[in-house]
């Protein structure tokens, strides 16, 4: 098989699938793992995350939080103090009964059923009940509060029907758990957090979202109130890119977190949790990624930059790199990441393929003829279009580029985005439309779980969010043709 037809992708309107998965592998970022349902992030994708990490760890820290890890095994009795919780998380759960193995034969290694835990552990789904059990020792009075730590960690929820980056029973993710004084003190900090998620989303990715409230069905288990943010892939489907959830007192009522105030009286703390995982980097590949490959947003991607020399002699490769060389450290200082290959084992055009599937969002090459006319050849990843420019402009152009190219995808993802949002007040329009996954449905909905359920039963559609910032109007919600108070937002999801 030549390397362009190995390099070459399904095409997204032929199986929107099958290219998101041959994106990820031929892009190198992941593979499978030999555990089913896990995955593997190359040294590309882990880097990708590594990117993701150090920004939104100074957005936290500039924020007043700070890192802590608790530890991967939960006791299962923590888990079962707070009903709601349990309830949603048992069917995902990972149990570990036995603490040793012994030696059946040389070959055969089985349980010590000798080795039975006298309680057994959970391997962590999420952190509240480990997290606000520590709290308890930790907070006795108002000056205690308010804690707001944030967790860099692995998560184990069993999955069934495994995808790459979106449903996987190992992920990484960051979590935040916040404990305050007041009521109002912890519901501005889910908004303030949900904000930051915005924010870092469009401005960094440049994924344009939707900020909701999730239904009482679709809330996270144990939290009073949960908020979302949701954005529209290129096939029509959602994703929850991000949440932050209002605890209220369910957990410290459950694991008995109290203060005493300034006045001497003692209350529950009011608690917070919020996260974002490596689904992001999903959501990402299918919001702007093409049929040539990745297309990587600027800011987030480790590589900005590949700078390619074509050269036939040695003599070739010193004087193009006499001119490299210096720009490249002038254009680094500036703080964009740059790889120079100069591999011989690979031709240009194998390079140029290599790159171009990887999303790398500025390809420099630079030959004899280049050198010799004083320029070097620019292509964009996000266009493919291709500009010769001079040496000696290079420098001032490459940052104004990079914030072209950022500021670009974004606005196409904006167009897709409104594109995708439409207004149906009539049941039957609605399932036309869900029935081709054509984004998000902006209809009534009179507010009860028997109607979300129905809905969701027949269509296979459900409510995503109930969006926020946006002007309450009354209605009739298109199944029951009940009273609503407001439009909501319906799609199919990952």
């Amino acid at each position: 098989m030549s390397f362009l037809k190995k390099m070459k992708l399904t095409k997204r309107n032929e199986n929107y699938s099958k290219w998101y998965n041959e994106i990820i592998l031929k892009a190198n970022i992941a593979e499978k793992s030999d555990v089913r349902g896990c995955m593997i992030l190359k040294p590309y994708g882990f880097a990708i995350w590594e990117k993701i990490q150090s920004i939104l760890d100074r957005i936290l820290k500039s924020t007043g939080h700070e890192n802590v890890y608790f530890p991967l095994l939960i006791p299962k009795s923590f888990l079962s103090k707070e009903f709601n919780h349990i309830k949603g998380f048992a069917k995902e759960c990972a149990v570990i009964t036995h603490y040793r193995l012994k030696n059946l034969n040389k070959k055969n290694l089985i349980v010590d059923q000798s080795s039975h835990l006298d309680e057994e552990l959970i391997v962590r789904p999420t952190s509240e009940t480990i997290i606000c059990n520590s709290y308890k020792r930790w907070i006795n009075s108002y000056r205690d509060l308010p804690i707001l730590f944030n967790q860099w960690a692995n998560i184990i929820r069993w999955e069934m029907r495994p995808r790459f980056f979106l449903r996987t029973s190992e992920f990484l993710w960051q979590e935040g758990h916040t404990a305050h004084s007041t009521k109002k003190e912890a519901i501005n900090h889910t908004k303030k957090m949900l904000n930051i998620y915005t924010n870092f989303v469009e401005n960094f990715f440049s994924i344009p979202v939707i900020q909701g409230r999730k239904t009482s069905s679709e809330k996270f288990a144990g939290a009073e109130k949960t908020f979302c943010i949701e954005s529209i892939m290129q096939d029509g489907k959602s994703i929850q890119i991000a949440t932050s959830h209002f605890l209220g007192q369910n957990f410290s009522k459950a694991f008995d977190v109290k203060y005493t105030t300034k006045k001497g009286k003692t209350k529950y703390v009011w608690a917070t949790s919020w996260g974002i995982s490596t689904r992001l980097i999903g959501a990402m590949i299918m919001t702007h990624s093409d049929d040539k490959g990745l297309i990587l947003p600027p800011k987030i991607a480790p590589i900005q930059i590949v700078i390619i020399p074509v050269y036939k002699t040695q003599e070739q490769l010193h004087l193009i790199e006499k001119i490299v060389f210096p720009l490249k450290a002038s254009i680094e200082k500036k703080g964009i990441n740059i790889k120079y290959d100069k591999r011989t084992y690979y031709t240009p055009g194998w390079k140029f393929n290599e790159y171009e599937i990887q999303g790398i969002p500025i390809r420099i090459t630079i030959g004899k003829k280049d050198l010799d006319r004083g320029t070097v050849e620019v292509v964009r990843r996000d266009t493919l279009e291709k500009t010769n420019i001079s040496i000696k402009k290079l420098e001032p152009f490459i940052p104004k580029l990079l914030y072209k190219i950022q500021d670009n995808i974004f606005k196409k993802a904006l167009k897709r985005k409104e594109k995708f949002l439409l207004k149906v007040d009539s049941y039957e329009e609605f399932k036309k439309k869900i029935k081709t996954n054509s984004g998000f449905i902006f209809s009534h909905w009179d507010g009860t779980s028997e109607t979300e359920k129905k809905i969701k039963f027949e269509t296979n559609a459900t409510i995503r969010c109930i969006p926020i910032n946006l002007t309450s109007k009354l209605g009739k919600c298109i199944f029951s043709k009940k009273k609503s108070k407001q439009r909501v937002l319906f799609a199919k999801s990952y």
